[in-house]
């Protein structure tokens, strides 16, 4: 359901069985981890969250890093506001 690399990646599936018998699965809660990320990198004009992974992790698909280690949980919110320094997480770490 989710590709490989996905922040929902280890995320446990589960179901639930409604009255009728018709079975629904999903995936469980994903929370924020701590994560550590000491570095900071200002936010430019024509930024977007795939944009930015790329030049500071070297993938977009690592957007939810980025959101991660700066407790953001919609991707557009990193880069909202130009200019805002955001914390560049450490190699290794995230969910």
């Amino acid at each position: 359901m989710f590709f490989r690399g996905s922040r929902y990646e280890y995320i446990q599936d589960a179901e639930l069985t409604d009255a009728s018998g018709r079975t629904y699965r999903y995936k469980r809660m994903r929370f924020i981890p701590q994560v550590q990320g000491a570095l900071r990198e200002a936010v430019r004009q024509d930024d977007r969250p795939d944009l930015l992974a790329f030049r500071l992790v070297g993938d977009p698909e690592q957007f939810w890093r980025l959101c991660d280690a700066n407790r953001a949980q919609r991707p557009v919110d990193l880069t909202r506001i130009p200019g805002r320094r955001i914390r560049i997480p450490a190699p290794g770490s995230g969910g």
